[in-house]
Formats: structure tokens, sequence, C-alpha cells
């Protein structure tokens, strides 16, 4: 072992060494990055510091020096991709730079600072801290920076947009340490609470956003043992995870009254070991980024097969404290075979490794830098890298991207990773009114810095280079501006006959529009004319508020009492009907009642009449039971006979409303189909002589026209199409929108206890489970009756199996989609649709997928706002106002609705507390190390079919794009494969271009062909597949099998045509290469 101290590695001061309290080195290993109470974060090459005793050494010794803080420095770190360095200091405040091409800055006039060689700049400054920042750390594939501090707080930011994800208060006093896991699952924080909290979560996409990551970074787990009595003195508790990913070396942990390092287990999270033998707490921990072996490792075979078997590897971490002494341990050994004493004259504040895992480096807080260094065989024979990959592969560790294969596949990744850029640049422009972002020098959480004194900086960097953008839209013309230049140039004639161009004051003249902040809202600038908004609706604030009614302020307050207020121009009718109201009042010597409102003066009506509560209807009695009940094996409750049974036409808004409504309106939304049984005596005296139930349908309190039945109504239901009602005695009776008896009533073997309709379909479900499904337009049905006993079978299954009697689940709802497909939800938060083609019901949701799955969300509307494109994407010729109806029973929400039921059923009423529990422990539980992600791809790929089964065109896209992504990320080659064979169909009966390498299998191979033609669920089946290839593009491992489809379908030649106009940015920078 070597010791280095160079004189000039330190963070000079005037007086003395400012304290060091942390360092960190480059994933190349090029670099050391130190932070010191000077404020400064400097960049050093560690070939200078290995060559430190070679006076022949000429090379520049320091890189860079950051002055961006305010503060002490408290750490900094690489990112481990290499792109970003982040520092975090007592301002409260991160600060993450990146290395960009260019001429380097020179230094400030007058500094001491050498000349900086590389160009580092300050990419965001990052707020979100109350107090200082005390340490930070990056997760293993830079998605995410976790930063603590001595605000109890741990904040997760955004690794791509460096936007704010989580907040989490989990800890009760000062966070001073952070730790991320190598196979990317977990992070664990150390606290003076004197406690560990381990924290579980996913990797989140580029363009995630805060409310995208509500149900991500979950408490896993809380050790607390080895810190019941640890000392509240030290100034950092800098845990650090082992490479393979099976140990955490805790600092500052106690065994008994002697200060120890503590070694925490994966997955059961206790602490059998300790390391023992600092006089002193231990402040910081650092593992070997490298596994050693006790003997130099066999020379690779040519044939795999006949591989060796690898010794066991050994891991190497190093200690350091108050002490003033580093110790390196070995997991061979029960004792250090390295320990360095009086290194220092202050406690030792960090320790880095190099990534050959042979170069320590420490710092301390007399301001002392250096490095120890491992001879070859010293520490052990370093593994082979891909030996680190292997042993994290059991955890679920992801893989490493592969080198770039050409050019096709240089413009595919760079396409595929435009898009997702572009999403993610928009997102904060469109939050904050502005469709066209820019980007400054220096960011703030992701937002551009405000400029006061001149306009915006349009120009976007994307790695380090400059793209142009596009004519910027010019502001509208100021007609106060135009007037003020006309004064300007007014000429006036003097008294002596000559010409003289009148002054203007400055304080009028408005100078340049940098004297002072203008009042417009930006927003509105950029717009220019392209708002869709109103001219109302957009504030000006340079001009008086005109938002007053006529009148002015006092017609504001008490109304406009010389004049009746106006309806709107476009129901001119009851404006003439309100005016000819009033005037024959008048003409009668009355004074007519008006009410005073904000519009001024309006006669009395039922728009200002007082709302009166809602009459509810009377319960008459039960209904009689049908005979076929008492040998049923499937029973279903039946529903009262009551008074009256409203049907709006709008289902959205209730019927009360609609009927007290006076607006005078003539749409379709007033109309009311009313069934009114009878309530009054028997007029024959014989209680089953009643008199016939009155159908009715109203508009607007006028009868459209009515009918009777002669037995009592239990339900309604209707649309555009047609109105039904289903009767006690189990019939069912038909009518057009006009009145007319569509059919003859529909005998079923017991009453109905559903009615459910959706366009020209008609559901009824009897109370002996019997479901009818039937074609109006047609008069047809898809199916036969299907019982619903299979349904209720399948969901209380699994009751049974515990031993005794429970209640079985109970049918929650039944709704119908746009193709007719019966959906069913049930008390126990199964979810089920019966499939006509296959004459088998099938279940949507269960409670597995909301235990198991990472894609469940309670709250899922990724396809709220796909549905209204849907409506105005779909073609003229289909009668799309026939299939308007309730808002729950649209095919785009039927998987949300189930999903949500599920949830309220299952997971919030504890049914499946048990089975959480289960799950829970299969997490950590060897042998199950893959089970989240298995279960999570299933999941998308169970959601894929549910879609494609029900014909939910919006769900099908959004749930399919969200599989092709995460199959990508995973790495699944074959199911890549078989996701693009199958999309592609037989769109290209001549082409032979795309094959497997592997296997041979091309495009007529095995696989599903998601149907017939050239459309999927009314999707292109072309538009489809270009979307996929476009997102999978961006994994290099897959791009032999995206790029052959992405020349085929032109996608390259789209790319390098938006790449010649400029539109895809700048040329891209091979750094992973």
């Amino acid at each position: 072992m070597r010791f280095t101290k160079p004189l000039w590695l330190t963070h000079g001061g005037e007086k003395r060494d400012a304290e060091v309290y942390a360092c960190h080195v480059s994933p190349d290993g090029s670099r050391l990055a130190t932070a010191a109470g000077d404020g400064h974060v400097r960049i050093w090459s560690t070939e200078a510091i290995l060559n430190a005793s070679n006076p022949a050494y000429t090379k520049p010794k320091q890189l860079a020096s950051l002055s961006y803080h305010s503060g002490t420095v408290h750490s900094v770190r690489f990112s481990g991709n290499g792109k970003y360095l982040a520092s975090g200091a007592d301002d409260k405040i991160l600060c993450v730079y990146s290395l960009e091409p260019g001429a380097v800055q020179h230094t400030t006039f007058g500094s001491k600072e050498a000349p900086p060689v590389e160009n580092w700049r300050i990419f965001r400054r990052l707020i979100g801290h109350d107090n200082d920042v005390q340490d930070l750390g990056w997760s293993a594939d830079s998605s995410i920076l976790v930063s603590v501090g001595l605000d109890s707080k741990v904040v997760v930011w955004s690794g791509s947009t460096f936007e704010k994800l989580r907040t989490l208060p989990n800890h009760q006093s000062h966070v001073k340490g952070i730790t991320f896991d190598p196979a990317n699952k977990y992070f664990a924080t150390a606290s003076d609470d004197r406690t560990i909290k381990i924290y579980r979560f996913t990797s989140p996409p580029p363009n995630a956003t805060a409310y995208d990551q509500t149900q991500n970074f979950t408490l896993e787990a809380t050790v607390n043992a080895p810190f019941a009595t640890s000392p509240l003195t030290t100034y950092f508790r800098r845990c650090s995870w082992s490479p393979e990913g099976a140990h955490i070396a805790a600092a500052n942990a106690t065994n008994g009254p002697v200060s120890s390092v503590a070694i925490i287990n994966r997955g059961s999270w206790d602490s059998e070991i300790n390391l023992i033998g600092h006089e002193g707490p231990v402040e910081v921990c650092s593992f070997s980024p490298r596994l050693f072996l006790n003997q130099p490792p066999p020379p690779a075979p040519k044939d795999p097969k006949n591989a060796p078997q690898v010794p066991p590897a050994v891991s190497v971490v190093a200690c350091a404290g108050q002490d003033k002494t580093i110790s390196v341990w070995n997991t061979s050994f029960p004792r250090p075979f390295v320990t360095t004493a009086e290194l220092c004259a202050k406690p030792i504040s960090d320790l880095a490794w190099s990534p050959d895992g042979e170069t320590l480096y420490c710092t301390s807080l007399d301001g002392t830098i250096a490095a120890l260094i491992f001879d070859k065989g010293e520490l052990g024979y370093p593994s082979e890298p891909s030996d680190n990959e292997q042993r994290l592969a059991k955890y679920g560790a992801g893989r490493r991207a592969g080198i770039i294969e050409g050019a096709d596949a240089l413009r595919l990744e760079e396409g595929s990773k435009a898009g997702e850029l572009k999403g993610v640049q928009g997102r904060m422009g469109e939050l904050m009114g502005d469709a066209a972002s820019a980007a400054t020098n220096a960011l703030t959480n992701g937002d551009a810095a405000s400029h006061t004194n001149e306009l915006p900086d349009t120009t976007i960097q994307t790695n380090g280079a400059t793209t142009e953008p596009a004519a910027a839209l010019q502001p509208p013309k100021d007609p106060l501006q135009e007037k003020i230049e006309k004064m300007k140039n007014r000429v006036t004639i003097t008294k002596d006959g000559k010409k003289r161009i009148a002054p203007l004051l400055v304080s009028s003249s408005n100078q340049g529009e940098a004297n002072l902040p203008q009042p417009h809202l930006q927003a509105s600038l950029r717009r220019a004319g392209n708002s869709d908004e109103p001219a109302g609706k957009t504030l000006d604030l340079s001009k008086p508020y005109d938002g007053l009614p006529k009148g002015g302020l006092a017609s504001l307050l008490i109304g406009n009492k010389r004049r009746y207020a106006e309806v709107d121009a476009g129901d001119e009718e009851e404006r003439k009907r309100a005016e000819k109201r009033v005037q024959l009042v008048q003409q009668n010597g009355a004074i007519p009642i008006v009410s005073n409102t904000s519009d001024g003066l309006v006669p009395i009506s039922s728009a200002t009449a007082k709302t009166l509560p809602a009459e509810v209807p009377d319960v008459l009695r039960p209904a009689v039971m049908n005979p076929s009940l008492s040998v049923s094996q499937v029973r279903l409750a039946v529903p009262a006979i009551r008074s009256a049974i409203l049907r709006p036409l709008d289902v959205t808004r209730p019927a009360e409303e609609q009927l007290k409504n006076g607006d005078g309106s003539e749409n379709e939304t007033n109309v009311i189909f009313e069934a009114r049984n009878a309530t009054g005596p028997t007029r024959t005296g014989r209680p089953q002589d009643r008199e016939p139930t009155r159908i009715t349908l109203s508009r607007r309190n006028q009868t459209l026209w009515q009918d009777f039945t002669p037995r009592a109504v239990l339900l309604t239901t209707g649309n555009h199409n047609f109105w039904a009602v289903a009767c006690e005695d189990g019939s069912i009776h038909l009518w057009t929108p006009a009145g007319r008896r569509l059919a003859p009533s529909m005998i079923m073997e017991a009453q109905a206890v559903i009615l459910d309709c959706r366009g020209w379909w008609l559901l009824a479900i009897t109370a002996v489970g019997q479901a009818y499904v039937w074609n109006l337009r047609d008069m047809s049905a898809p199916h036969p009756p299907v019982s619903l006993a299979p349904a209720l079978d399948a969901a209380s299954a699994t009751m049974s199996l515990q031993g005794h009697l429970t209640a079985s689940p109970s049918l929650m709802f039944a709704r119908l989609n746009s193709k007719g497909r019966i959906v069913l939800g049930m008390s126990n938060g199964d979810g089920f649709a019966y499939n006509p083609g296959m004459f088998v019901w099938q279940r949507l949701s269960e409670s597995w997928w909301a235990v198991g799955s990472q894609y469940w969300n309670t709250t899922d509307t990724s396809v709220t706002s796909t549905a209204r494109l849907g409506k105005v994407t779909t073609s003229s010729s289909e009668p799309g106002y026939l299939d308007d109806i309730a808002p729950e029973n649209i095919s785009t929400g039927i998987i949300p609705l189930l999903e949500r039921n599920t949830t309220s059923q299952a997971l919030l009423k504890g049914r499946a507390y048990f089975l959480q529990r289960l799950v829970k422990q299969l997490l950590v539980a060897e042998g199950f190390e893959g089970f989240e992600t298995s279960v999570s791809v299933a999941h998308l790929e169970h959601r894929v079919a549910v879609a494609l089964s029900l014909g939910a065109r919006d769900e099908f896209k959004v749930y399919l794009l969200m599989y092709a992504k995460r199959i990508g990320a995973e790495g699944l080659k074959g199911k890549v494969e078989e996701l693009l064979k199958g999309l592609m169909g037989n769109m290209y009966e001549d082409s032979d271009d795309i094959a497997d390498a592997d296997t041979g299998v091309g495009r007529e191979g095995p696989g599903a062909q998601w149907g017939g033609g050239d459309e999927i669920v009314g999707w292109s089946r072309e538009g489809l597949l270009k979307e996929v290839v476009v997102a999978l593009g961006k994994h290099r491992d897959l791009q032999r099998v995206t790029v052959p489809y992405a020349r085929l379908l032109g996608i390259l030649d789209d790319l390098s045509l938006g790449h010649d106009q400029g539109v895809n940015g700048d040329t891209a920078m091979l750094t992973d290469v």
C-alpha cells in the first residue's frame, strides 16, 4: 500500500486550508470531486494525484473550480452515467453541474484560482430543503437524485428533469446519510433519530411527475436495534451498500458501550455482524465497487459451456470517523487487514473508491485530501464487472446498455429519446402558460428563471449543443404605444413660424419596454392571436378594467334598475316571453315581481326561485316473488315497488333538477321518462285489480306521449333510441322515442333486478341470475341467456378454502359496453365480462393485480383525455350520437371502473389483508427475486388483452404503449419480437426483410396476430407499429430487432428529414459508447 498526500491537493485559504467535507470519484475514474467549507467544489485529475511524486508529470492538476454555493458544501456526488455532478450545502440548495463542450470560462480578475481546464457549467439549482443539505446520492441508473438534510426531510428529485417527485418526512431528526442499492430497488437513509429507514422504489421514467409518483418511494423497513445508544455528536452517518447488493454497512452503530459498524442483511434487515475496533464513533463507511477473489480468476475458455466454476468472491469495506483512523475490512477475516492511524489531525469526513476498487481517497476536517493506493493483489484479485451484474440479477437488477451498431440505430435512438424529451420540456411550459418555455443558463427546480429587463432566451441546449429556435411569435401591437409614437413625431409651429418637434415627457413616453416590468401576461403575448379563449378571458392589466356591467360599479353592487336584464341573444323566444309577461302585468296597473340579480332586474321564474328539496318516491310494497326463486341456486334481491320511477335522458343531471328547470332550453337534456305506479285503493274492491301504471315522456313538464301497462313497474331505462320498463311479472315493454310500441312484451322466468342500456343494446338480469342481452336495432341476441353462477362461484371459490362457511360475494353492478358485452363487479373486488365468441366468463380485475403489480392505480385517469379525442376522430359515417349514455358505461372507462371497485372492495375494506402480507414476504424471499417484475409485466399484458377483448379503443393504445416500454426496459427480447410480429400481421405480404437472426422465425412465425385486417380496435396497424418501434428504439440491446422494422416503416427516413431540418436538435453525443 502506498499513501500519497500532495501539497497542492487542498482547498487553500488566506490563513489556513478549508475543511473538506466530501469527495467522490467519477465513473470513469479520471476525476476526483471535493467539497469544502470555502463554498467551492473542486474537480481534480486522479492521474495527477497518482503521479504526484513524478517530477516529469506536467499535465493540469485542478480541472475546474465551481463556486455557486453561498455556504459550506457538505456533499458532492457524480451521477452513475457520468453526465452530472451534484452538490449540497448549508445554503439549503442543491446544484447540478454538467460538463459541456466549448470554450472554457476565464478566471475572475485578481483571483488566485488556477485557470479551468474543463468547462463545467451549472445546469440546475434545486430548492426544496428548509435547512442544511447534509448528504445526497444518485440511483444506480441515475434516474433519481435523493438529498437529505438537517430539516429531517428526504427529498427525491427526477434525474432527468430535476423536478421534485416526493418529500418523505418519515425521520424525526437530522438525516445525515444516504446510500443506494446497486440493484436499483431500495435506498437507505440514516438519521439522528437513531434509525436507518429503507425505502422501496421503482425507477421513474424521464417524463415522470410528482403526481405520477404518489405510490412510489414507500417505506419498506426501519432498522433501530444497532443504534439505540449511538452518539449524536457525529457530523455524518454515511452508510454504504455492498456491490453485490447483499449488505449495508451502517456507520455510528454501537455494540454495548463500544462503537462499531453494523452490517445489515438485505431482505430480513437484521444486523448480526458488527465491525468493532474503532475508538471513536464511525462517521463514514464505503464499500469497494469491485468484488475480490482469493486467487487469480481462470482464463475464459473458448466454449462458454466448459467455463470453470468461479471461486467465491469477497467484498471490501473501508471505515473511518472521529478517531482519525481508517480500517479496511475483508469479509474473509474477522479483523481488519489494514489499519492506518493519525492520517490527519481532525476527524475523517468522507471516503471514496476508484472504479477499479484498488485506490481509496479520503478527506478530513483539517483540510487533508489523500489517497491510499493498494498494490495489485493486496486486497485480492478483482473480479470482472460482469460478476457484479450476475450477482445483482437475482435481485432484479437491470442490464447495461449495449453499443450502437450503426447509423440507423443511432437515428432511431435519437428519435425515441427526442419524443420523451419533448414531452418533458413541454410539461412545465404548459403549467406556466407558455407552450414554448425557454431554457436559460441557470434553472431553478426545472422552471425557467424570469428576466425582467430582456426578452426570454429561447435558445435550447441539448447535450451541451445549441439549436436555434423557430421564428418567435410577435406580440400584438399596443395601441397606446402606437399613439405615443405618433406623439413623438408631432410637428408644431412656433410664433416665429419655425417647425419644431413637440417635446414628450420621458415618464409618459415609456421609452424602452425594459424601464418597468410589463403588465401584460407573458403567456398571452407568446400565444399572440392563437388563443382559443374569448377576448374577455385574457386580462390586460395595462388598461383600465372594463369588466363591469352596464351602469358601472353601482350596477354591479345593487343591480341595474333602469331596465330589465336581457336574456342571451341565442334564446330569443324566452326573452320575448319574459318581456310580454312584464308588459301584461304593467297594463293591469300592477307592479311586476322581479328579482334583483347581478345582471339587473329579472322577472321571477323557476330560474330565480328557491330550490325545494327533491321529492323522494314512496315505497309501496315488496314485489311478488316468482316461484322459480325457490329452486334456483342463484337468488338476487328484487327491488321494491315505488310510487314513481324517473329516468332522465341526460343521466348526468338529477331528474328533479330537470323537472324544475325553467330556463327555456329546447334541447333534449330536459326529457324525462316516468313510470308512476298506482297508489290509491282499487276501484273493484279486489286487491288484484289495481290501476294500471302510467308511462309518460315529458319535456319541460309538457307531456309528449303517454301509455299504460297492466303490471307494476320495477325498473326503467332508455336513451335516444328506445325506452324500456321491467314489470313485476317478469315482462319487459319497449317504446320508440315517439311512443310507438317497439315489440311485443318479452317474458322472462323471473323479475328483472338490473336493467341497463347502451346504444341499441339492452341488458336485463333476472332474480335467478340469468343475463339477457338484445340488439333492438335488428331484434336479435348475440348469445343465449347466460347464467351468473359461474362468475359468482369463481369469485367465492377462494373463500371456501378457509374451512368454514363464509358469506358469498354479491353483485355490485352490471354494465354494458359499446360492443354489447356484459361487465360485472363483485363485492369482493373481482370484475368479470362475458365473451360471446368463446361462450365463457373472463375475469378482468382481481385483488392479485392490486397487491402485486407496480401499475395498479386507484385514480386511473390515463384515458380520460384520450376519450375526448376518440369522439373527435370517430368517422362521420358512424352514428356516434347513438352511443351517448351514462359515462360509467363507456368502453374507455370499463377497466378503470373495475379496478376502482377492486380497490374499494378488496384493499380499503381489508379483504386482501393476508394476500398483502403474503406478497410482501415474497418480495424479499429467496427464489422470488423477479416476482414483482413478472407480476407487473403480466398485469400490463392482462390489461392489453382485456382492452382488446372489450374493444376499448383508447384504453388499448394507452396500455399497449405502456407494455411496450416496460418489456423494452426489461430487455425481454422474445416478447418484443412477438409483439412486433403480431402488430405487423399481414400488412406486408411480400416482405422478407424482418426475420429473427437467432431462431430464423420470420413474419409468418407463430404468435398472436391481433386479429385480421388493417386495423386493431379502430387503430391503424401501421400507426400502432410505428409508435411501438419508436418507443423501443432507445434500447440498444433491442436495436437488432427494432431497426429492420424502422427501415420497413420509413421511420428512419422521417427522422433523417427532421434532423436535416433542425427539428430534432443538434448532433448527438455518443457518451455511452
